[in-house]
């Protein structure tokens, strides 16, 4: 065989052309066209991730602001709608679900409010406050233990806070040992004597038959603000307890008179 004579032979065979349809030329086009939009798509979606990332924190701002005012004002239906607009966009948003957790507790739904300070703990596991706000929100729902649990917890973090001890007195008083809730709550009354300090310990010292002390406690409430006719009735029922019917009677007249009656 003559190999020249193979290479004109391939060499004249004709060039077979593959046919091009509109349909192909089509097709081609939207392909080129495709690419195109999806750049654009790409494009426009990061434009827009960097506008949100901007946009955010100054949107979360203004819903927290709102939503503070409205707390203030007792607005609390509106003022938790902020809150969680706050939370939508800046989840991790801490003073947020602290605010939404007092919302809730003040619409009697601990269950909420727990999880709301749960956030807070997860957060920052070293705030004491938002212990003892769950803590108070567990003893709404009559969960003691828990209650004490993040009273220890509060105290371990800070233990110059008047409100873990009145917190873990109140849980103590509840499961049965007023004694150590007695102690708690004296420690509550030296770090922040206030009238509900004084006022929860005279309650306990009332359960301990200690009525002298009780009768003390309630007139130290009762200098802090001789306007709230409950203390007159408690302290009329420690006097009346401790033999003095005429000082039981006297107080009872003085709440009245506050009272209206």
């Amino acid at each position: 065989m003559n190999p020249q004579g193979t290479d004109k032979q391939e060499t004249d065979k004709p060039l077979v052309l593959i046919p091009v349809t509109a349909e192909d030329v089509a097709r081609e086009k939207r392909r080129k066209v495709t690419i195109w939009v999806a750049a654009a798509i790409a494009v426009v979606l990061v434009a827009l991730f960097s506008y949100r990332r901007m946009a955010d924190p100054r949107d979360a701002r203004e819903a927290y602001d709102a939503g503070l005012g409205l707390l203030k004002a007792t607005r609390y239906e509106q003022a938790a709608l902020n809150f969680s607009r706050t939370i939508d966009l800046m989840p991790d948003y801490i003073e947020a679900h602290r605010l939404r957790g007092r919302v809730y507790v003040a619409q009697s739904n601990p269950d909420a409010a727990i999880r709301d300070f749960t956030k807070v703990l997860e957060l920052n596991p070293q705030d004491s406050n938002a212990l003892v706000e769950r803590g108070f929100a567990w003893l709404d729902k009559k969960s003691y233990a828990n209650a004490f649990a993040d009273a220890v917890g509060a105290i371990s973090v800070d233990a110059k806070m008047g409100r873990a001890y009145t917190l873990r007195a109140t849980a103590r008083r509840a499961l049965g040992d007023a004694a150590k809730a007695v102690e708690d709550f004296t420690m509550a009354v030296g770090l922040e004597p206030n009238l509900e300090n004084y006022f929860q310990r005279a309650s306990t010292y009332q359960l301990l038959g200690e009525q002298k002390l009780a009768i003390a406690d309630f007139t130290n409430a009762l200098a802090l603000d001789p306007s709230e006719p409950h203390l007159y009735f408690a302290r009329a029922q420690a006097r009346a307890a401790s033999g003095d019917a005429r000082g039981a009677q006297e107080d009872i007249a003085a709440g009245r008179k506050i009272d209206g009656w």
